[in-house]
């Protein structure tokens, strides 16, 4: 692998870990649960290798006080070639995906930055429509 990919995928998975704490800031505001959904397999069966991402958690959720899930973020494991972030709406078509540009940071389907507001209002929009069900 090149330098410039491993500073590519170091800067995605520096980005992954802002929206997971983000997730985390809307969840404690907003009164709903954030939930790790699961780890990176090379986490799991890492056995005595180093461990080298910044996170161990590959998907998150959020879940209303009811515990149904409502907004779900995962990020591409190390071995794909386009690694993104993909946002879905569970029991829905709306799903998201945003890659890492350099100078721009994460760019949801390659044109909007993803910022923490924009982030606030794909979850309440996925909330939104939860309650609708």
């Amino acid at each position: 692998m090149s330098a410039a990919h491993d500073h590519h995928d170091q800067m995605l998975y520096q980005a992954w870990v802002q929206v997971i704490e983000w997730m985390k800031e809307y969840a404690a505001e907003k009164g709903v649960q954030f939930s790790k959904e699961s780890d990176f397999p090379d986490f799991i069966y890492r056995m005595e290798r180093p461990y080298e991402l910044p996170t161990t958690m590959m998907a998150v959720s959020l879940s209303d006080e009811r515990g149904e899930p409502f907004f779900f973020a995962s990020v591409s494991p190390r071995h794909a070639k386009l690694k993104h972030v993909a946002f879905r709406v569970p029991g829905g078509h709306v799903h998201y995906h945003a890659h890492w540009e350099e100078g721009q940071g994460l760019v949801l389907e390659g044109k909007f930055p993803l910022t923490k507001e924009k982030l606030y209002q794909m979850a309440d929009r996925a909330r939104v429509a939860l309650v609708r069900t």
